[in-house]
This record gives structure tokens, C-alpha cells and sequence, in this order.
């Protein structure tokens, strides 16, 4: 039995009167409204700006799978399960406490009482259920790993091919109590259920806007009304407006069941460029923004800027797509790995706090394995692997190197940047590099986990939860159009390993496993990056956590 106290928000100074942030939509030059009254005595600004690098890719959560969408969701929805702050550990939000039996096939969950979604309706047990029966019973795109991506990597199965669910059913047990029965064993389904893809949503908001009627197809979706415009959650803030390209506004919900904090009102404002982020930061409209470029770090803390970083909870990896034939040959992806200097790589682009990667998942993680193979940085080798499998300077191997562009992500700051290195890396070792650029949402994505037209490719992980799961499975634990490979063994291995409850027992399959990816070689994991970032003076605190659970009633402001 679980029975630590419910994660609360800590209170922080009375919030004044909200005032209003006039923006030129995502420009730089924008200001806050001159017209906008002195604060009074023990009052603050009670709008916070926060500058996002890329709109939303839909605002429901369950059929997203990047940070700026969860940033904004974390804001909206809340989970049965929270993390413990700080941590990447579970901690009770709108669950109190929960039971599990020992073969870990049934969870019985004790729900907060008194709370409400954004609608008025009741959070209870039958919500619960609803939102669990609602992802099981997918189908067509919403089934699909573009869209359904967590409950698809996860929960692995659907109503209609219930043989390979994990997830069987959900009986509410009155208003307060719910269970929730799996089909196969997952030891990591608690934590799991921190994923903002798992915050519940109002049951009658997912009907009347037909949150499920998504258009298109799962290479190029059309969202639901629902998904674009009415978002409906238990969390402390509400949705206001969204602007694609611009701003998502978001206001204190007034009925919430926790502490609401200072700030009244959220907008995230739309900034791509890096550069752009910073020069609002010091004009003063904006007062925050994420992933902080590493030469910019201490310049801004220079000017009084108030900084912070996650610890290191992420991957950035060069993915090989084993649908190009060249790539299914293990001399090849041997001679990318020598060819790869992780070190320069790290010290020439990515943030101070970086640690260099020798498997998919972070050194804090159950399973890490010191004993993996490593193909340290040999561009010699590089060549005559290359010649082994049949290229030489008259018959070069060619690859088409994806990566994303106009985008900042937690484990690839700046895409660009990492592609040039990598990119120049490559060509010494005698590869002929094509580059192929996409928007991040939804071109680059869309691209990479939807479909085979693909190379090698920049992408990388946050870490959701504290289980390894969350990495190797998630990235090898069943065919992957981004991976483009099929591995039985190791997808045997992982499905057995997940369903492993005693950590003891599982530590050494998972170091097994992580051997096995290292020979295996799907991928160069390159490094694990540590996020900064940056806020303006009056930000006095903010709740950086190594898994981005990062609820704004938590920010403490000055007066």
C-alpha cells in the first residue's frame, strides 16, 4: 500500500489583480501593455509569459508524444499518479493511494475526492474508467503509433486484438475507488500513469467535441475539435485560446482543488529561433523560455537572469532506420558508431552539464550496464569497415540524414548545430551525407515514427518515469517505422523483462538487454544533455524536475 501524502502546491504570496500581456504574436519586439497600472504593495504581475519553441502538436495529450504539447498539458490535465518533486519517481495526485497485488495484475486506486473538471462535471470513478476504456478502444489512426504513441508502446495492444493488450478492464467500486485489472504483467504501469498522455479528461468534453473523430490519415492527421480547441482537465489552470503559430493562453481554474499560486494567467508564446527566445528575455517580454543554448548561459546569468537546470534524465540519439538496405548490414552501422567523436560532439554544441552516452538510457536508470560494448571515436576503423562491406572513395556509401529544424528540444537544443558536426564527422570517414530537413510538428515527427522514407536521423528521449521501460522499451520493444527493423529475441527479452516486479530480478535482464542494443546497434547514443533555463529576475523559484513535471502554481514570483 502506498500512503504518502498527496503531492501539494506549495502557496506562495497573494497573486494581485490579473494583468493583461499585450504580444504581437510571436515577435520578438513585442511588449507588455505600457498602460498596465503599478503594482501595489506585496502584488505581482500575475500573467507569466513563457516562451515555447513550437506550437503544441495537439492539445490533447493522449495522442501527442513532445515536450511542448506535455508543458502545456501538465498545465491543464492531471494524473492518477504525479512525481514526486524534483524526482522522476510517482508520487499520488488524483490518486491518494493505490494497492496492487503481488503478481502486480490488479491496482486498485483511492480517488481525491471534491474535484472537478474544467466543465463543472465530477472527476470520480466512472471518469476514470471512461478515460481507460476510451484509449482501449481505439481504432483506424487514433491506433496508430503516430497518434495513440504511449498507450500504443505501452499498453500494446487494443479491443480489437485483446491477445496482445496490457490494459483488461476498469470497475468503479462507487464514487471514490476504482481497479484496474491488466491482461499481461507491467511493473512499470504505476509510474506510467505520470505521463501527461495519461491525464484524465472530462468524459463529457471527449463526446460533445469528438475527441476521437480525428480526420486525415496517421501520416497527416486532422485534430478533432476537441483536440484544437477544448480541452478539458482537472488541473489549475484552464484553456483560454490557442493561436497556431502565435500564442496558447490558459487562465487560473477557480474552482481548484489545490493550490493556485501567484500566476493567474499562462501564455506561451510562440518563438522558433533560439536567438529570438533570448533577445525577448532580455527586452523584458517574456519571462522565461527553455533550453537555453550553451553559449548563451552565462551571458544571461551575467545580466541577472535567473537560471536553473534539470538534472541530466535524457537521450539524444543518431537513429539508423534498418528500412534502408545498406543500413541492415552490422559493418555499416559499426563504422557510423567509430566515426562518431561524442566528446567534440559535446563540448563543440551541447549544454555544460552534458554526459556522454554509451546506451540508450541515462547512468540513474535500472540496468545501466558499464560492460556494454563502445565504439569509441576511431575514424580509421571507420573506413576500413566501410571497405570490408564493399565502399570505397569511388563508391561511397550514401545516406539521407534527417533532422529537424526551427525546434529546441530538451535532449537536442540545437539540431542544426548537432547535424554539422555529426554531418562533418561522417564525410571524414567517407560518407556521402545527404541532409533532409522538416519543420519539428507535425513534418518531422509525422516523418520519422509514421513512415519508412527516412535515413539516419536525429531524435532523442526525456525520460517520462523513473523505469527502463520508459527507454529501451519504449525505443525497442516491437517493430518501429522509426527504427525500421525486426529483432524477435530482443523484443521477447524486453517483454519479459517489463513484466519482472522484483527489481532485484530485473536489474540483471536489463543490463542483459542493454548489452544485446549495444552489439545490436540500432543507433549512436551520442550524449545525455542536461536543459537550462532562463528567467527573468522576478521569477524567484521554479520547479525544475529531470522529467518535466513542471506545474506553473509551483513558480514563486517577487514582489
Amino acid at each position: 500500500m502506498l500512503n504518502n501524502p498527496m503531492r501539494r502546491r506549495p502557496i506562495a504570496a497573494v497573486a494581485g489583480a490579473a494583468v493583461a500581456a499585450m504580444l504581437l504574436a510571436g515577435c520578438v519586439a513585442s511588449q507588455r501593455d505600457d498602460d498596465t497600472p503599478d503594482q501595489g504593495a506585496g502584488e505581482v504581475d500575475s500573467t507569466f509569459i513563457f516562451a515555447a519553441s513550437s506550437d503544441p502538436a495537439s492539445l490533447d495529450p493522449a495522442i501527442a508524444q513532445d515536450g511542448e504539447t506535455f508543458r502545456i498539458s501538465r498545465q491543464i490535465f492531471e494524473g492518477l499518479v504525479g512525481t514526486e518533486p524534483g524526482t522522476a519517481d510517482p508520487a499520488p495526485l488524483l490518486a491518494e493511494e493505490w494497492d496492487s497485488s503481488d503478481d502486480g495484475m490488479s491496482h486498485t486506486f483511492t480517488l481525491k475526492q471534491d474535484v472537478t473538471f474544467h466543465d463543472g462535471t465530477p472527476f470520480n470513478a466512472e471518469a476514470v474508467c471512461f478515460n481507460f476504456d476510451r484509449w482501449y478502444n481505439w481504432t483506424g489512426s487514433m491506433a496508430s503509433e503516430a497518434l495513440g504513441y504511449y498507450y500504443n508502446k505501452l499498453f500494446k495492444g487494443y479491443a480489437s486484438n485483446p491477445a496482445d493488450a496490457v490494459y483488461k478492464s476498469c470497475t468503479p467500486d462507487g464514487e471514490d475507488k476504482v481497479t484496474v485489472e491488466l491482461n499481461k504483467p507491467f511493473a512499470g504501469f504505476i509510474a506510467s500513469l505520470s505521463l501527461p498522455a495519461f491525464g484524465m479528461q472530462s468524459p463529457s468534453a471527449l463526446e460533445e467535441f469528438k475527441a476521437d473523430e480525428v480526420g486525415g490519415t496517421a501520416e497527416a492527421p486532422v485534430l478533432s475539435e476537441y483536440a484544437k480547441a477544448h480541452p478539458v482537465g482537472t488541473g489549475p489552470f484552464k484553456f483560454e485560446s490557442w493561436s497556431p503559430g502565435e500564442n496558447v493562453t490558459l487562465t487560473a481554474y477557480e474552482d481548484y482543488w489545490g493550490e493556485q499560486g501567484q500566476i493567474e494567467e499562462v501564455i506561451f508564446q510562440i518563438i522558433g529561433d533560439a536567438t529570438a527566445r533570448r533577445q525577448a528575455l532580455e527586452a523584458g517580454t517574456i519571462d522565461g523560455y527553455d533550453l537555453v543554448g550553451p553559449a548563451d548561459t552565462q551571458a544571461l546569468e551575467d545580466k541577472g537572469m535567473f537560471m536553473t537546470s534539470r538534472p541530466p534524465f535524457t537521450i539524444l540519439y543518431l537513429a539508423f532506420n534498418q528500412a534502408v538496405p545498406e543500413l541492415q548490414d552490422i559493418k555499416v552501422r559499426q563504422a557510423l558508431s567509430y566515426a562518431i567523436d561524442k566528446d567534440a560532439l559535446i563540448s563543440q554544441v551541447l549544454p555544460e552539464g552534458t554526459e556522454k552516452a554509451t546506451q540508450f538510457v541515462p547512468p540513474v536508470v535500472n540496468g545501466y550496464n558499464d560492460e556494454v560494448t563502445t565504439y569509441d571515436y576511431d575514424p580509421e576503423k571507420a573506413k576500413s569497415l566501410l571497405e570490408e562491406a564493399g565502399y570505397t572513395a569511388d563508391n561511397p556509401l550514401a545516406l539521407t540524414f534527417n533532422y529537424p529544424v526551427n525546434v529546441s528540444r530538451p535532449y537536442m537544443p540545437n539540431p542544426e548545430q548537432i547535424f554539422t558536426v555529426l554531418s562533418k564527422q561522417l564525410e571524414e570517414a567517407g560518407v556521402q551525407i545527404t541532409p533532409k530537413t522538416d519543420p519539428w510538428n507535425p513534418d518531422y515527427l509525422e516523418r520519422i515514427t509514421a513512415g519508412a522514407d527516412h535515413g539516419i536521423h536525429l531524435l532523442g528521449w526525456t525520460g517520462d518515469y523513473n523505469d527502463t521501460d520508459n527507454f529501451v522499451g519504449v525505443f525497442f520493444g516491437q517493430k518501429s517505422a522509426e527504427w525500421g527493423f525486426d529483432n524477435p529475441e530482443l523484443f521477447q527479452k524486453l517483454t519479459e523483462a517489463r513484466g519482472v516486479s522484483s527489481l532485484d530480478e530485473q536489474t540483471p535482464l536489463y543490463e542483459e538487454i542493454n548489452a544485446d542494443v549495444a552489439e545490436f546497434i540500432p543507433g549512436v547514443p551520442l550524449a545525455h544533455p542536461a536543459p537550462t533555463l532562463a528567467f527573468d529576475p522576478r521569477v524567484k523559484s521554479y520547479p525544475a524536475s529531470p522529467v518535466n513535471d513542471e506545474v506553473f502554481t509551483e513558480i514563486e514570483l517577487t514582489e
